[in-house]
C-alpha cells in the first residue's frame, strides 16, 4: 500500500508538488509559510517513505543551491469517467500528467457489473502498454447523484440498476487499491481547475451538458457537494410545468427538454413534422441514417440549417435562464460550459449567454465570463486523478 503523510504539514507539501510540479527545497518551504528547519523535517520524512524524490539542483538564488523535490515518478493513478453512452480511462502520474488515456463507447443501461467489466479491461489494456504496473489510486465519476461519503449512487434516473451498488468497495478490491466515488461533472470542475479554464478561479459553476445536465460548485477552491453530494444537481430543476416527462418521474425538468437526448428527439420530431424541418442537412441525415443525434444537430447547425439553429437557440435559452438563477444566488466568478452537447458550438454559448446577462443583476454579471471548456474529455479523468491524490496525500 502507498504511504500516506504522517500530518497536515506533509499533506500540503505532496499537494503543492502535485499542483505546482517540481521545485526547490527554499522556494516550497517558502511559499507554503514553513520555517526551514520545520520544512526540512518534513521533506525529510517524504523522502524516507518515498511519496518525493530529489530531482537536481535548483537555479541558486545566491549561495548555496538547493535540491529540487518532486512527486515520486512511480506513482500511478488511475482516472474514470462514465459517461451515459461511453466511459474514459487514463493513467495519471502524481502532478496529474496523463500518460495514457482510452476512450470506448459504453451503455450504462447494462448495468454496474457490465460496465465495470469494461473499466477493468480498459485498466488491464493500460498496464499492458507499459505505463503501469500498479495503482496508487483510482477515482470514478459516474453520471448521477452520489452519496459522496460512501462512495455509490442514489437513485440515478438515467442509471437503471445502479442504486446503492457499492463502487468504491467493488472496484477497490478488483484493483487493489484506494477508490473515491463522486458525481461526474465534480470531477469536471476539478479537471478543468487543475490544468483547465479555470485555473486559479476560486469561485465557479461548471456546468455539463450531455445526456444528463449537471453542475459543479466550487467555493472557495473546494468542490461544493452539500450534506450528502447532491449539490448541483441542477437537471431537474423545472423549466416547463406542463413540459416533457422526466426519467426522474417528474414533468418539464431540463433534462427532459435540452438535455442529448432531448436534442435528438426533438430534432426527430421537427423533421418528421414536415414543413422547414422536412428539408436541409437534418433530413438528409436522417435519411441516411435513420436516426438523429445531438451530434447530427451539432453539424447541421454549423451549415445554417435554420431548425438545428433554432433548437439550440430554445434549449440554450432554456439553460440560460437556470443558470441566471444560480448566479444571482452564488456570484460566481467564472461559468464554465462543458460536455457532449458542448458540440453544438458558440451558437449555444451565445444563447445561454444572452439569458444570463439579461436575467441576472449587473452587480453579479458585471465582470463574470461564460466560456466554454478547455479540456473536453480529458477534464473528467484529471479531476477523478485529482480526486483520488486529494485522499492519498492526506494524513492517514
Amino acid at each position: 500500500m502507498t504511504a500516506r503523510p504522517a500530518n497536515a504539514h506533509q499533506a500540503q507539501i505532496l499537494r503543492a508538488l502535485r499542483d505546482e510540479g517540481p521545485n526547490s527545497r527554499a522556494q516550497l518551504g517558502d511559499s507554503l509559510g514553513l520555517s526551514r528547519s520545520k520544512f526540512a523535517v518534513e521533506v525529510d520524512q517524504l523522502l524516507e517513505t518515498g511519496l518525493v524524490v530529489h530531482d537536481g539542483l535548483a537555479v541558486s538564488r545566491g549561495g548555496r543551491r538547493s535540491h529540487t523535490v518532486r512527486l515520486s515518478p512511480q506513482l500511478r493513478f488511475l482516472g474514470v469517467d462514465i459517461g451515459a453512452t461511453s466511459v474514459d480511462v487514463a493513467v495519471t502520474n502524481a502532478e496529474l500528467e496523463i500518460l495514457e488515456h482510452l476512450t470506448q463507447p459504453i451503455d450504462v443501461r447494462d448495468g454496474p457489473v457490465a460496465t465495470f467489466e469494461h473499466v477493468l479491461d480498459m485498466a488491464t489494456k493500460l498496464t499492458a502498454a507499459g505505463v503501469a504496473d500498479h495503482f496508487d489510486g483510482a477515482g470514478v465519476g459516474i453520471p448521477g447523484p452520489v452519496r459522496f461519503p460512501e462512495g455509490f449512487p442514489v437513485a440515478p434516473p438515467i442509471l437503471p440498476g445502479w442504486d446503492g451498488f457499492l463502487v468504491r468497495e467493488a472496484l477497490g478490491q478488483d484493483l487493489g487499491c484506494p477508490v473515491m466515488v463522486d458525481n461526474d461533472v465534480n470531477l469536471m470542475a476539478l479537471g478543468e481547475q487543475h490544468a483547465g479554464v479555470a485555473k486559479n478561479v476560486g469561485d465557479f459553476l461548471c456546468v455539463k451538458i450531455g445526456t444528463g445536465i449537471g453542475c459543479g460548485v466550487v467555493v472557495g477552491g473546494t468542490v461544493y457537494r452539500g450534506l450528502t453530494g447532491s449539490a448541483g444537481d441542477i437537471g431537474h430543476i423545472q423549466v416547463d410545468p406542463y413540459g416533457h416527462p422526466c426519467a426522474c418521474g417528474n414533468r418539464g425538468c431540463l433534462e427532459a427538454h435540452f438535455g442529448g437526448a432531448a436534442l435528438a428527439r426533438d430534432a426527430l420530431a421537427a423533421v418528421r413534422s414536415g414543413g422547414a424541418g422536412s428539408a436541409g442537412e437534418l433530413a438528409e441525415r436522417l435519411a441516411v441514417s435513420g436516426t438523429l443525434t445531438a451530434a447530427d444537430v451539432g453539424a447541421a447547425a454549423a451549415v445554417g440549417d435554420p431548425v438545428a439553429l433554432e433548437l439550440i437557440r430554445t434549449g440554450g435559452s432554456q439553460v440560460g435562464q437556470v443558470i441566471a438563477g444560480l448566479v444571482s444566488f452564488f456570484n460566481p466568478g467564472l461559468v464554465v460550459i462543458g460536455g457532449r452537447v458542448t458540440g453544438l458550438g458558440h451558437g449555444l454559448l451565445t444563447a445561454i449567454r444572452t439569458q444570463v446577462y439579461r436575467r441576472s443583476l449587473p452587480l453579479a454579471t458585471g465582470n463574470l465570463p461564460i466560456v466554454l471548456a478547455e479540456l473536453g474529455p480529458r477534464a473528467g479523468v484529471i479531476g477523478a486523478a485529482r480526486l483520488i491524490t486529494g485522499r492519498v496525500f492526506s494524513p492517514a
